[in-house]
């Protein structure tokens, strides 16, 4: 097999969480480009249909499927009805975040709900899928975490802005880190591999003082775009990446770097 052929998904079944997000539908459009049979899930049924008609139009095949990631019973629902669809997952990419806290003082309420979701959903994703994936004999999950699950928060990008990243946030997506390494090790040697990549920001029309701020932070100078995370998401879910596992790519022009 050449180089180039390693990076097709072509033949593969892969799931992807929460994929109408920001980052969410360059990576449900990767996998589709690449080749790859896609699903994609969450619980807003109609975004996903939206943006299953959106790539349609580029000639892009999707199929939107309903999960709750905080519910054991939905979770273990849509890998039967992948199983039923097609006998096997070759593929999971863990996108999926629920976002309920605005900051610091939130409710304690808003802290559990986002754990609920975010952590043990997450590792119910996880468990279950990757379970499967050993019972085939190999399969690549890929967690899409976050350089805020690396580092500690600069407040001095956010001042005056009214707003910033909260705790729960840099709580969950550090602790994604560590299931990745966990779960690498458990499932490794049935031959599925559990890989983090960590995005910086994204351009999102954010204020220019922010933007400003943020830029001068990276060392390309700029925020995220819609294809930034394509490539390293294709090369961990495809063969290319055969040989590595447990590790997380940080996506985030320098910014942890520098």
């Amino acid at each position: 097999m050449g180089v180039l052929e390693k990076f097709s998904l072509a033949g593969k079944v892969a799931l992807v969480t929460g994929g109408a997000g920001l980052y969410g539908r360059q990576v449900v459009e990767a996998m589709a480009e690449a080749g790859a049979k896609t699903y994609v899930a969450s619980r807003n049924l109609s975004n996903l249909e939206e943006l299953a008609k959106s790539l349609g139009e580029k000639d892009l095949e999707i199929l939107p499927k309903k999960l709750d990631q905080g519910s054991e019973e939905s979770v273990e629902g849509l890998l039967k009805t992948l199983l039923d669809e097609n006998g096997r997952v070759d593929i999971l990419i863990n996108n999926a975040v629920l976002r309920p806290m605005s900051g610091w003082d939130g409710p304690v309420s808003q802290f559990e709900e986002s754990m609920r979701v975010n952590a043990t959903g997450i590792f119910l994703m996880t468990r279950a899928f990757g379970n499967q994936m050993a019972e085939q004999g190999g399969g690549s999950i890929v967690n899409v975490g976050s350089m805020q699950g690396m580092i500690g928060p600069d407040f001095t990008l956010y001042e005056g802005l009214g707003w910033e990243i909260p705790p729960d946030y840099f709580f969950h997506k550090g602790g994604m880190l560590q299931m990745t390494r966990y779960a690498a090790s458990k499932l490794g040697p049935k031959g599925v591999r559990v890989n983090t990549i960590s995005p910086g920001g994204f351009y999102n029309g954010q204020e220019e003082v922010f933007v400003e701020r943020y830029n001068k932070r990276t060392f390309l100078e700029r925020m995220a775009d819609g294809e930034d995370l394509k490539g390293v998401v294709v090369f961990l879910a495809s063969d290319a990446s055969a040989y590595i596992t447990g590790a997380n790519i940080p996506v985030d022009a320098g910014y942890t770097a520098k």
